[in-house]
C-alpha cells in the first residue's frame, strides 16, 4: 500500500500522465469522441463512449509509449489544470479590475474586462507549465492491473487500475 505522502502523489502525477496518454490516443482513433477523465493513487477513470476493447488497447498503447519515452503525451491541452489555471487567472483579475471605491459599476467592468482578457489569454501556456508538476510521464514502475467497464451516472466509462 501506500506509505508516504510522496508515495502517493507520484502515484496520482504518473496515473495523471498515463490518463492524458489514454486520452492522447483514443482522440486519435476515434476523431470526434470527447474523453475525459479524472486520476487519484490507484488509477484512473475515462468517460466516453468506447468498447472496452478499444479502452484496453488504448491504456495499454499509452503505457508502453511513455514507458517507451514519449513524455510528451503525459501533457494534454484540455487537461483540468488548464481550467483551474484560466478560472484563477481570471478570478484575481476581476477582483482587481473591480476593486476600489468610488469608482462607478461601468467603470469597474471595463477595468475589469480588462484584465480579465489577458489573464485568459496567458492561462493556457501557464497551465501547460503547470502539468509539468500535476503529471509525469515517468512511468517505467507502472503496471496495468485491470481495466473494466462502469457507469457514472448513466454515463459511459471504463476505470483503470495499477499496481501498487
Amino acid at each position: 500500500m501506500f506509505t508516504t505522502l510522496n508515495d502517493i502523489t507520484q502515484r496520482t502525477r504518473q496515473h495523471h500522465g498515463i490518463e492524458h496518454a489514454t486520452i492522447h490516443i483514443l482522440s486519435g482513433r476515434f476523431p470526434g469522441r470527447r474523453f475525459t477523465g479524472l486520476s487519484d493513487p490507484t488509477g484512473f477513470t475515462i468517460f466516453g463512449d468506447v468498447d472496452e476493447q478499444a479502452m484496453r488497447r488504448a491504456a495499454g498503447d499509452a503505457l508502453l509509449r511513455l514507458q517507451a519515452g514519449e513524455k510528451s503525451l503525459a501533457i494534454h491541452p484540455n487537461c483540468g489544470t488548464n481550467l483551474a489555471t484560466t478560472g484563477v487567472l481570471a478570478t484575481v483579475a476581476a477582483m482587481i479590475g473591480a476593486a476600489g471605491r468610488g469608482r462607478g459599476l461601468l467603470d469597474k467592468f471595463a477595468t475589469a474586462l480588462l484584465l480579465v482578457i489577458p489573464a485568459i489569454v496567458v492561462s493556457r501556456p501557464i497551465g501547460m507549465r503547470i502539468q509539468a508538476y500535476t503529471t509525469t510521464g515517468d512511468v517505467g514502475d507502472r503496471w496495468l492491473v485491470d481495466i473494466r467497464p462502469i457507469k457514472i451516472g448513466g454515463v459511459r466509462a471504463h476505470r483503470v487500475t495499477f499496481d501498487r
